[in-house]
């Protein structure tokens, strides 16, 4: 498909590396000549200088022949602007917005309708949303949901003396006593989708499929601990400091924003009365403990430098904060990160990507494509949720007679079936309709279903 990408920052940046491997017709859009030159010697895409919302440059850009749009610039009315110029030079155009002030919350919906937005896209309240998530079951450093919440892919890492380590996947429901399913690892850097000889080690990163049912009784096997989050702390006042304090004040979490700017500091005491505003300096460990770092249950760094992130949440883990959660900006630090004592991290970008990759799929193949979407094992492998249509192979057959036909290095991680999760055996099998969960570490894209098979 002919993908335009508006504005060539982090987001932008993120999206033409994913959907140019997806074998994509990209042009991307800037102001700024030195970047579309960065994107053109790592990527095969066409370039145009100039500002995307008007006529002229979607004009060079062949508005008219592409099927998708997407508005990543920093600025919302700019994206808001540039999609509705380019859906009047070309009505059958696809139009995503990344929208993210708060200001424009309430009238998403409408703007949606009014601007003939195909999405509208929020990175930070997004982050937001998933850092609220890992604080609800703060054991896990990542969760991703399927199966309309029935279903969950939770990150954990393997620790020393833990009853995790130097266990045989196979032995894996009798040591734990319920039944889920490892669908990936992380190991020396590497991704892999293991068999039933795989032995866990400590310093595994692990994903494990599982029923939200047993999320609790998992922890507990585990020996995580369960203790409800009651103080937060968060360094950075930006916007998804902004978001994730409304859903912690919500949930009677109470919340301190420590934040060094002083006129942002008023505004967020003006928007959120009901936390404390610390105007002060968050990098800074004396100010940390005289604002009770010690005594706090959960330290989530949000300012818009990684490396200040990642030591303030190193000197959080030091003082034994017992969940920490890191904000990380640029996509490429992920995966250097995760050997660090820094919790879960997050990264509003990649989750931006994600959705809009999940979006691009769904429309280039409508019938079979996944309704879910997630990168985990730091991107280096993909879970996608798909319904069993009457297009899909094999159905009804038992997976052990599936094995020679999966492509390499694909697991089929469960199945639901008329709202009852099952993780799969040999036995197992799925029937018209059901929700089959599937994880890959392939480069080569799965965009349906029938995409697993050889």
């Amino acid at each position: 498909m002919r993908i335009i990408i508006a504005g060539d920052g982090k987001v932008g940046l993120a999206l033409t590396r994913l959907l140019s491997q997806e074998g994509h017709d990209l042009v991307t859009i800037d102001s700024n000549r030195a970047v579309l030159e960065r994107d053109m010697q790592q990527f095969d895409v066409m370039t145009v200088v100039g500002n995307c919302a008007t006529m002229a440059t979607l004009n060079e850009a062949k508005v008219q022949q592409a099927e998708v749009l997407i508005a990543a610039t920093s600025a919302d009315e700019i994206n808001l602007l540039c999609c509705l110029t380019a859906r009047k030079m070309n009505p059958t155009l696809h139009t995503i917005a990344r929208v993210r002030s708060p200001e424009y919350r309430e009238q998403l919906y409408m703007m949606r309708g009014e601007f003939g937005l195909s999405l509208i896209i929020n990175p930070e309240r997004e982050a937001a949303k998933e850092i609220f998530r890992l604080l609800q079951l703060p054991g896990f450093l990542k969760r991703e949901t399927f199966a309309k919440g029935r279903v969950e892919i939770v990150e954990l890492r393997v620790l020393e003396r833990s009853p995790l380590e130097n266990v045989i996947l196979n032995h894996l429901p009798h040591v734990l006593g319920c039944k889920v399913l490892v669908c990936a690892v992380i190991r020396d850097g590497h991704a892999l989708i293991p068999s039933g000889d795989t032995m866990l080690r400590r310093g595994d990163h692990i994903y494990v499929t599982a029923p939200v049912t047993v999320l609790s009784y998992l922890m507990k096997r585990l020996g995580i601990t369960q203790k409800k989050i009651r103080h937060a702390m968060l360094i950075g006042g930006g916007r998804v400091s902004y978001y994730l304090a409304q859903m912690l004040i919500g949930a009677d979490v109470r919340v301190k924003i420590i934040e060094n700017n002083p006129q942002r500091s008023e505004q967020l005491a003006q928007m959120l009365p009901e936390a404390a505003i610390i105007c002060a300096d968050g990098a800074n460990q004396e100010i940390l403990e005289a604002e009770g770092l010690n005594e706090t249950d959960a330290l989530v760094t949000l300012t818009g430098i990684d490396e200040q992130n990642i030591i303030t949440s190193m000197v959080g883990n030091a003082k034994g904060v017992p969940h920490i959660v890191t904000k990380v900006n640029r996509i490429m630090t992920t995966g250097m990160v995760e050997t660090l004592p820094i919790g879960s991290v997050v990264s509003p970008k990649e989750l931006c990507s994600a959705n809009i990759v999940q979006y691009v799929r769904a429309m280039q193949h409508q019938t079979g494509a996944a309704v879910t979407l997630h990168r985990i094992a730091d991107g280096r492998a993909e879970a996608l949720e798909f319904i069993v249509n009457k297009q899909s192979k094999y159905i009804g057959e038992p997976l052990k007679n599936l094995r020679l036909r999966l492509k390499k290095n694909i697991l089929i991680s469960c199945i639901t079936h008329h709202g009852n999760t099952v993780i799969p055996d040999g036995e197992s099998y799925y029937q018209l309709g059901d929700t089959v969960i599937v994880v890959t570490t392939r480069e080569q894209p799965v965009l349906q279903f029938n995409d697993i098979f050889v």
